[in-house]
């Protein structure tokens, strides 16, 4: 099965990641999925950096992916992101691995990295399976 094509197919009209954010799926698998954003002016603060909010969305994204692909639905009951430095870009990409999927809990951890594979924030996301 390609899970990459069925991946697009099902969140390709999420009105908040991909429509105003421009997400995109590179790969996807059961519990694994990775992201990409490209960064312009709408992905900046202030002060010309990636806002916080556009690298989180990212990764919830990259998580709501992987833990949705083929297991029951996955809504997020908590998630936690630590911000290790700014980046501008120009790309930057969310990996999801599943760390632990249960009965009722599943437990996430996403790498988000720039363009250079330098690691700019990572995010920790536990799932309640409907």
């Amino acid at each position: 099965m390609d899970y990459t094509k069925l991946a697009r197919e099902r969140f390709s009209n999420d009105n908040y990641a991909v429509m105003p954010s421009g997400i995109k799926i590179e790969k996807a698998e059961p519990n694994y999925a990775k992201c990409s954003m490209e960064i312009d002016e709408r992905h900046l603060n202030t002060n010309g950096t990636v806002m916080g909010g556009a690298i989180f969305t990212l990764a919830d994204y990259a998580f709501g992916v992987a833990a949705n692909i083929e297991q029951s639905q996955a809504v997020s009951l908590s998630s936690s992101i630590n911000f290790m430095r700014s980046t501008k870009g120009p790309v930057l990409y969310a990996e999801a691995r599943c760390l632990k999927y249960g009965k009722s809990i599943c437990f996430y951890e996403v790498i988000v990295t720039d363009s250079r594979g330098t690691d700019i924030a990572v995010m920790q996301a536990t799932g309640f399976l409907k």
